[in-house]
Parts: structure tokens; sequence; C-alpha cells
């Protein structure tokens, strides 16, 4: 492919070169001149079109701009496209990759030279960018991008609950995400940086250049835990930079070096890798283990209120004041109260009722066979029995009785005393009616 990329170009040796082995195959060629030659290959359409805008952007940097760095940049010798995906071939650049083991061990002027260098970065004008149509994001877009993608990992059920609200705790927290949005690399790690003597001679992997948070950059760096030299990377890069840098800075980097895991996890899933996926809950699990064990480093402004306790087990209620746990055998999700019932006593002592007589007045029953004109007539039917039941009540009473019964004494029904109310009866009086006999 290097041969069919840059014309003449006959490779002598090769060996391998570090890079992202999820995107790309990469190699170090050695050609009959002695001339070395840089080759990546994507593995996948994302990561051709990634290659595809680094091309674009090697492009939009001009001389005079890479006349102003204090490092070299790549320059693409030629292209290969196989169906659709295009290798590229680079011109090699001076210098060697180290670990971060190494570079974090390294003399102070190592530290000096990666904050030069980032600082350089930083300080691109933002015209580079809006002018070959890369992204650009506000404060605000950026904090809202990191939180679809806190969503978007969450629906993966692999992130440990203590991250999921840690980090989320951080994204929400507003006061953390006031920086200065300036150029960014986007890719920056140890693998794209190239050392010769202490010194940064190259910076590579321009495949994410965009307008964002400066914080992304250190985020390899601060993920090292290695505070000494992350303090002498900091303090070299704010004398260089033209804009002071924000207070959480660092803040937001270590989020971005916690979070970047998350990622992995959602790239292994889309790409079906398995190792990848284990790889990446393997992390995942050791860093929720360090951070509750340890605390990990701050990364939100607004302190992490405390986590709620555990949900208890199916069909028992949590324990809480003035509750008492339902019984075992019974199937309810809540606690029942705690009621003291109190007797309330019976007052069995009659309430004095004064009740007054209810005047009634009474007309006279005509004797039987008269009507109410004086003149007599044969009852019939229902007064007929009327009649006879009168005239029976009249035989058994006796004249007295009878006298009693019908005579106009209506006195003594209207001076009777009203009956007492029961002791059992507080509530109400009873009153006896007498219906009045009519004709």
């Amino acid at each position: 492919m290097a041969t069919a990329a840059v014309p003449g170009l006959s490779p002598t040796a090769v060996s391998s070169a570090p890079d992202d082995p999820a995107d790309f195959d990469s190699a170090l060629l050695l050609d009959a001149e002695g001339k070395r030659w840089r080759v990546r290959s994507p593995r996948h359409a994302e990561a051709s079109t990634r290659l595809e805008t680094e091309f674009l952007v090697l492009r939009a940097f001009a001389p005079a701009i890479r006349a102003e760095l204090p490092f070299l940049m790549p320059t693409v010798a030629g292209t290969v496209r196989q169906q659709d995906l295009t290798t590229f071939v680079y011109s090699h650049l001076q210098g060697t990759t180290r670990t971060v083991e190494e570079l974090t061990a390294g003399p102070q002027e190592l530290a000096r030279e990666i904050g030069t260098a980032l600082a350089a970065i930083h300080d691109l004008p933002r015209a580079l960018v809006s002018n070959a149509d890369l992204p650009s994001y506000t404060p605000n877009e950026f904090r809202q991008r990191r939180l679809n993608e806190l969503d978007m990992a969450a629906t993966t059920g692999k992130i440990p609950a203590l991250l999921l609200r840690r980090w989320e705790h951080a994204m929400e927290d507003v006061s953390l995400w006031r920086f200065n949005p300036c150029v960014v690399h986007g890719d920056l790690h140890e693998d794209n940086l190239l050392v010769e003597d202490h010194r940064v001679t190259a910076v590579t992997g321009w495949t994410d250049l965009r307008i964002g948070d400066p914080a992304d950059d250190l985020a390899w760096l601060v993920a090292s835990n290695e505070h000494e030299f992350v303090d002498a990377v900091v303090k070299h890069y704010t004398a260089k930079r033209r804009d002071a840098p924000d207070n959480h800075l660092l803040r937001r980097a270590a989020l971005s070096a916690e979070f970047a895991l998350a990622q992995y996890l959602v790239k292994g899933i889309a790409a079906a890798d398995a190792d990848m996926i284990a790889e990446a809950e393997g992390m995942l699990s050791t860093l929720a283990d360090d951070i509750a064990e340890y605390g990990g480093q701050p990364i939100s402004v607004e302190p992490l209120p405390p986590a709620q306790p555990a949900s208890p087990p199916t069909g028992q209620a949590p324990a809480a004041p003035g509750l008492v746990d339902a019984p075992a055998a019974t199937d309810i999700s809540e606690a029942m109260p705690a009621v003291h019932v109190m007797p309330i006593p019976v007052d069995v002592t009659p309430i004095p009722v004064e009740v007054t007589p209810i005047p009634v007045e009474v007309a006279p029953i005509p004797a039987d066979g008269e009507n109410a004109e004086g003149s007599s007539h044969q009852p019939s039917g229902q007064d007929a029995s009327k009649s006879a039941r009168n005239d029976d009540v009249a035989e058994d009473a006796g004249p007295s009785d009878h006298a009693e019964a019908n005579g106009p004494h209506d006195e003594a029904q209207e001076e009777a005393p009203a009956p007492k109310p029961s002791g059992a009866d507080t509530s109400t009086v009873a009153l006896t009616v007498v219906d009045a006999k009519t004709t």
C-alpha cells in the first residue's frame, strides 16, 4: 500500500508503530535511501473519516503557522484507497514515543517542553478551525455534549452506579464549566508526542482538532496521578499561555480522564469487540473501587451529596421513626403506622332535657248515629265497623269508662307529662303521639 501511495518508494525494512489499536494499523518503513515513513491504515469507516479530516487539518496549517510552533507537524506524502478505507503515508518525523511512566519520570526540562507545546496548541488562531469547517463548542454546548454521552454510556448497564452518580453531579455543576474555549488538539496523549533528548520534537494525531475545552488535552497527564510532574507542566503551560487558564482546569481534566473509560466501553460495544468490552469493564470496576476506598481526585466544585441508603429487599420496608415493621408473613411494601387506641368512657348519666308540652286541641267526637248537623243515619262500610267497635268498648268499660272515652275531658290528655328519656338514650327525647280519631 505504501508503494502505491508514494510512487518510487522502495521499503527495505518495516517495524510496528504505536497507535490506537482499535482504530488503526500503523507501521514505520525504511527505504533504500535510509529515509523513514509512517503508514496509518484505518480499520473501519469511522477511522478512515478521521484520517481524511486530519489531512484537511494539516493542509490548513500554512507554512507561516508551522514556523511559529515549537514542534514539527506531519506532512502527508500520499494516500491510497481500498474500497471505503483510505491509507495515509506520512513523511517521517524525528523522535520517538515514550510511555507515560517514562515521561513523568523525566526531568523538569521535559515538563517545561510539554507545557510549552500545550500552550502553543491552545493559542493557535481560532480561524484555523472555523475556516476548515471543524467542530466548535461553547462551554454549555460542550457540557451538554458530555451529558448526552453519559446517557448513552448509562444505557449499556455496565457503568458502576458510583461512577454514574459522580460524573452526573460534576457535569451538572455549572460553575465547573466556566472557561474560555480555545483550539484543542482533541486526541493528545503519549503516543502522539515524539521526544528526543528531553525535548518534544513533534506532535502527531491531528484527527480531532476543534474549538472546545482545553482540559481535554491534559486528561492523559492527570490520569497518571504524578502530581508533581503535572504541577510542573501546568506551571509552564500557564506561563506560556496568552490567556490565563481557568481555576477548574485540572478538575475537568480529571473528569475527562475518568469518563474516557466509559467512552472506550461504548466504542467497544459499537464495534462488538469482546476484548475491548472486557478491558473497559475491568478498568471501570477498578476505578470505582479506588474512588470508594480513597475518594478519588476532586472533579466537581460543589461537594457531592451523600449517597442514599441502598433499597431494602422486596417485601421489606425501611425502618423509620414512628413506624413498625409489617409482619413477615404479609406482603406489605410499606410499614404500618403504630397507633395507640384509647377507649372513650361512656357517660351513662342521663342528660336533663326540658320538654315543652305541645298543646293539642281535640274536637269532641259526635255520638253514634249523629252527623255534624244533629240528624241520624245508618252508617255503612268502614264507618259501620267503627261504630260497632265503639259500642263494644262502651259495653265493656261501663258508664264511667265510656264517658271518659267519649266525653269532652281532653284537659287530662293536654296536661299529661311527657315520658322521661331512658338512661341509655342520651341524644333524643321520645314523644308519644296520639292519633286523633276522625269521622
